[in-house]
């Protein structure tokens, strides 16, 4: 499309077939003419798909929106294979090569995979804590922000606990697994009763892709709910939340670990029972801007009062801004916003007395004087 950001693709036949072969979080294309001996050479393009990148074959007719690369069907009416992303994130560039940086995938390259982590500990990437390596595409190609919540709570691994104390504790149990007077149905059984966190970085994913019809399909909100039954972890109601130095966020359950930055977790609310929701919260009194007028016109006559208005306003607004930054818990929560943000700051009693002087003065009233 005009608005693409990837290169153009020199590659022109009139009849060819596309191909493609995953590996991590890259997607490899290969375009190749239906009669080689007269079409052009094959063309591979590797792609990465950022957040929101995807493949959709739709009607040429009804081109999805951000559908930054179309490839056209000779059929009638004709169809289009697209590479549609709306946020841009994604890309895709000539050629066969996976990027250089990219460990082994964690699906398709399993053994490797293992081996590229538990021989490579004394790197200084494993002194973050783990749910940040985790999207360490190096040692972790294919793992993603929902997919480490998931490994992460199944396992109960603290998130903010540090890599290398987590994966350590592997070559022990590699040792386990590897004992020579193990019969072979003894160590399965225990690798499926004691499965590690290399493991299930290969078997979370794998459930994902076994079951991805029903799983992964935006365009059908019944599957699109299949999936988010599977998750246990991210997303769900009443787990907790950081955000990690990458700013990313994670979700987990219980502490979050040694690591953890600074601030209290913040955890999804959960739904509400029928008795809380038929029970409106009451909403937070607002000053109006006549009340605020009266009350500046009566700290004119009082400094004091003027300074205390300004800090009991500013505490307000500080308590106001925390509630709209996490979200409410029940009606106990609600309860506490009120009663924390009172309607207006309390006027001395001189104060009040002057008023309503003043007021009988105006109108003349007797015992005014």
């Amino acid at each position: 499309s005009a608005v693409g950001r990837g290169p153009e693709v020199p590659f022109r036949s009139e009849a060819y077939g596309i191909s493609a072969l995953a590996r991590g979080k890259e997607l490899r294309l290969t375009l190749s003419a239906l009669e080689p001996a007269t079409g052009p050479p094959a063309q591979d393009l590797v792609f990465r798909f950022g957040m929101s990148g995807s493949f959709r074959l739709c009607p040429a007719a009804e081109l999805p929106r951000h559908a930054h690369l179309r490839f056209l069907t000779r059929e009638s009416p004709p169809r289009a294979l697209c590479f549609v992303d709306p946020r841009r994130f994604g890309s895709w560039r000539l050629g066969d090569a996976w990027q250089p940086e990219r460990g082994p995938c964690v699906v398709s390259e399993y053994q490797d995979f293992r081996e590229n982590v538990l021989k490579n500990l004394e790197d200084r990437a494993f002194d973050k804590p783990i749910c940040e390596v985790l999207l360490n595409q190096k040692y972790f190609n294919g793992i993603g922000n929902y997919l480490r919540a998931e490994i992460l709570y199944r396992l109960k691994i603290p998130p903010f606990e540090k890599a290398r104390t987590v994966l350590e504790a592997l070559k022990e149990q590699e040792r386990r697994k590897k004992d020579a007077s193990l019969t072979l149905s003894k160590k399965v059984k225990l690798r499926q009763e004691n499965p590690d966190l290399l493991e299930l970085c290969h078997s979370v994913p794998m459930e994902v892709i076994m079951a991805e019809k029903q799983l992964l399909d935006p365009e059908h909100p019944e599957n699109y709910s299949s999936f988010k039954n599977w998750l246990q972890c991210y997303l769900v109601p009443g787990m907790s939340s950081l955000r990690d130095r990458s700013g990313r966020t994670i979700w987990f359950q219980g502490e979050p670990g040694p690591m953890a930055p600074k601030g209290e977790p913040r955890k999804a609310p959960r739904k509400k029972s029928p008795e809380l929701q038929a029970e409106p919260e009451a909403p937070s009194p607002k000053v109006t801007p006549r009340a605020s007028k009266q009350r500046r016109r009566a700290a004119a006559k009082c400094p004091k009062l003027e300074e205390q208005e300004e800090k009991e306003e500013k505490e307000v607004k500080e308590e106001q801004e925390e509630q709209a930054g996490r979200p409410r818990k029940g009606r106990a929560g609600g309860r506490r916003t009120v009663s924390a943000a009172p309607a207006s700051p309390e006027v001395p009693q001189s104060v009040r007395r002057s008023r309503r002087t003043s007021a009988r003065r105006g109108t003349g009233e007797p015992g005014s004087a």
